[in-house]
């Protein structure tokens, strides 16, 4: 048993010079990563780094960790590196967290049968989670459903087109009900101190940060992108009330009448708005604006061109396919990963 607890202390605990005193933990943390195929790296590092430095800073495991694939073998991330893994998904990991590492392409490497297993340790009494896209997962297993999760905004539009009953918030990360989710990229790392400030303080998740380089810890609050108005590069509130107006209505024919209306200004005013601020007149905004949501349609669902041309608000495909060929270089036939 000796000889298992050293080799425990090699693996998992580090050596380091800055020190946190913590009272001696008999009950460390498991946390099992399932890594899906194309996963994004940056996600998964910014999640076991933190545990790996509470661990070294109290010079004791508060945490260990196990990395799975449903094949056992080594997985190419979404940048071409392939990680190796410890074997095949287990059927009973240790109690604590599984979180299921997604990426890109998330519509096609989710699995059926990973889903299944991730049901499975649901209702063992896990928590379960996804990074980045890992809300695929959870989705396919059916227990969202009433709950706050989130991912990342990129897939937004072809997890909703997937999953219509479903709402993912626009958070960095949310925690409910024993289901853990983050947006991916650096907000892995701010769920994790979440977690490391619940259980082991405030000054233990501080002093992780310090070691991370991170001056701002983030909390569920906190919103993915910047706001419309930092998005947009300027407070004008009658042109960030038009074009909020404009993009919750992308299905919708384009009516910028009934936006002045709204706004109690005259169309020429908001042409001016758009002009002066953005350079560019709202037709083209909101063109630009539909073929960007055509773009992550095709890519993240089984849409057919056709049906992606209607859910973006154009008349027909061929106005659809016209306009997506001549802003991306490609016609949406050929960029779609499912075809037409």
């Amino acid at each position: 048993m000796a000889e298992t607890e050293t080799d425990d202390s090699r693996k998992f605990v580090a050596r380091g010079v800055a020190h946190v005193t913590l009272p001696k933990v008999t009950e460390p943390v498991s946390v099992t990563f399932v890594l899906v195929p194309k996963f994004t790296m940056l996600a998964f590092t910014s999640a076991i780094e933190p545990l790996r430095v509470a661990n070294q800073l109290t010079g004791q495991i508060l945490f260990r960790w196990r990395t799975y694939s449903e094949g056992g073998q080594p997985v190419v991330c979404s940048n071409g590196v392939p990680v190796m893994t410890e074997g095949t998904l287990p059927e009973a990991p240790p109690p604590g967290y599984v979180l299921i590492c997604g990426g890109v392409e998330p519509e096609t490497q989710i699995t059926a049968s990973l889903a299944d297993w991730v049901r499975g340790q649901w209702r063992r009494g896990r928590t379960v989670g996804g990074l980045c896209t890992g809300a695929y997962a959870l989705a396919r297993a059916g227990i969202l459903k009433g709950r706050r999760f989130t991912l990342h905004w990129e897939n937004l539009s072809g997890f909703t087109e997937t999953f219509p009953d479903l709402e993912p918030a626009r958070q960095v990360f949310c925690i409910e009900d024993r289901i853990v989710t983050c947006a991916g990229g650096v907000a892995a790392a701010d769920l994790m101190l979440k977690l490391i400030h619940d259980r082991y303080g405030a000054q233990l998740s501080q002093e992780v940060m310090n070691m991370c380089l991170l001056t701002q810890r983030r909390t569920e609050e906190d919103e993915q992108i910047t706001s419309l108005a930092a998005r947009l590069g300027t407070r004008n509130e009658k042109l960030i009330k038009a074009v909020a107006f404009l993009e919750a209505r992308i299905e919708e024919e384009f009516d910028l009448d009934a936006c002045a209306d709204h706004l109690g200004v005259s169309r020429r005013q908001i042409e001016r708005l758009f002009n002066r601020y953005l350079g560019v007149t709202p037709v083209r905004y909101m063109n630009d604006l539909r073929l960007q949501h055509g773009r992550a349609l095709l890519a993240e669902t089984d849409m057919s061109v056709t049906e992606v041309a209607v859910a973006c608000g154009y008349a027909s495909s061929s106005h659809f396919s016209k306009s997506f060929r001549k802003k991306y270089g490609v016609s949406p036939y050929r960029f779609s990963h499912f075809g037409a």
